[in-house]
């Protein structure tokens, strides 16, 4: 399995944020091939943080490229600065 986890800074309105990932960026993941799983943290402050998992690394590079996109046309607003991203095989989980 592969995950990606991608760090934001300084949003401006995560509940907003919450909603539109959740009925718009959701759906478009769990159409990539391998998708495991997502998770959107309100980590407090303006810091949010995602999680992708996928079965191969394949999916997890896609889900970048989508992220990319679905921030840049419906979250540009709320996300002023870009994420930190950080991807890589998993070696352990439970």
């Amino acid at each position: 399995m592969y995950a990606v986890l991608r760090r934001y800074e300084g949003v401006t309105d995560p509940a907003e944020a919450g909603r539109r990932v959740n009925e718009g960026f959701v759906p478009l993941l769990r159409q990539v091939p391998g998708f495991v799983a997502y998770y959107w943290v309100d980590a407090g402050d303006g810091l949010m943080v995602s999680t992708s998992v996928f079965e191969d690394q394949a999916g997890a590079e896609e889900s970048v490229r989508r992220a990319a996109d679905f921030v840049r046309d419906n979250l540009a607003s709320l996300l002023p600065n870009p994420p930190q991203v950080t991807a890589g095989q998993v070696v352990a989980a439970g």
